[in-house]
């Protein structure tokens, strides 16, 4: 029975496009993650869409990936926001504000399996992860690498939209983008997480990720 509900939460979690590529559903999979027992954002999962206010909070929603999609190394997503926190340093701790982040998480083969059942707080604290972060956000250049602040060598943001409003469209090459981060070949994508942030600054986001897919 256990290998048969981990089999159907799989089928609800990612449903195929095509021969290479896999769309994420949000939608059962995913869960929450708070950093304040009294706040959080809110989240709306529909389908092939996330929606997420945040009002001064802070929290992330995340899903790990089964393992016939830990070889994926291609994204693509559209994603809208119709509020804005200001600009804001990400590499100051406390002061790191963002719309938007999309994280993709990475293990090495051995630790992967140890990983399988695990919360989104202990795959981060893995001393081996990787952690890439799209970001939309910030008073930094498009492009740019920055350093974590609370990942430390784990974790690097790369900024695709800088803070505002606005609507895009962005395809990601993952195994480029770790490789420039952290000056190695990725290993395995075992989940996914998106986060917004607006507490350090007490401002307001209303934005949205659908159409997220992997190959």
């Amino acid at each position: 029975m256990q290998k048969l509900h981990a089999a159907l939460a799989c089928l609800l979690l990612a449903a195929p496009t095509n021969a290479v590529s896999q769309q994420i559903l949000f939608g059962d999979g995913w869960k929450e993650q708070r950093f304040s027992m009294f706040s959080s954002n809110r989240f709306s999962l529909n389908g092939d869409t996330l929606v997420v206010q945040s009002d001064d909070t802070v929290s992330l929603m995340w899903a790990s990936l089964p393992q016939s999609m830990w070889n994926k190394r291609r994204a693509n997503w559209d994603w809208t926001v119709e509020r804005s926190v200001p600009a804001t340093n990400l590499t100051k701790k406390g002061g790191d504000d963002r719309n938007l982040s999309l994280y993709f998480v990475f293990l090495p083969e051995n630790a992967s399996q140890d990983a399988r059942n695990k919360g989104v707080m202990a795959l981060l604290d893995n001393p081996d992860v990787r952690v890439l972060m799209y970001v939309w956000g910030g008073a930094h250049t498009v492009g740019q690498v920055l350093p974590s602040p609370f990942l430390g060598a784990r974790g690097r943001s790369i900024i695709r939209q800088a803070a505002g409003t606005g609507s895009a469209e962005e395809t990601v090459d993952l195994a480029q983008d770790h490789r420039r981060a952290f000056g190695e070949e990725p290993q395995n994508l075992v989940g996914i997480a998106v986060s917004s942030d607006s507490d350090d600054t007490g401002s307001q986001v209303f934005a949205r990720i659908s159409r997220l897919e992997i190959e």
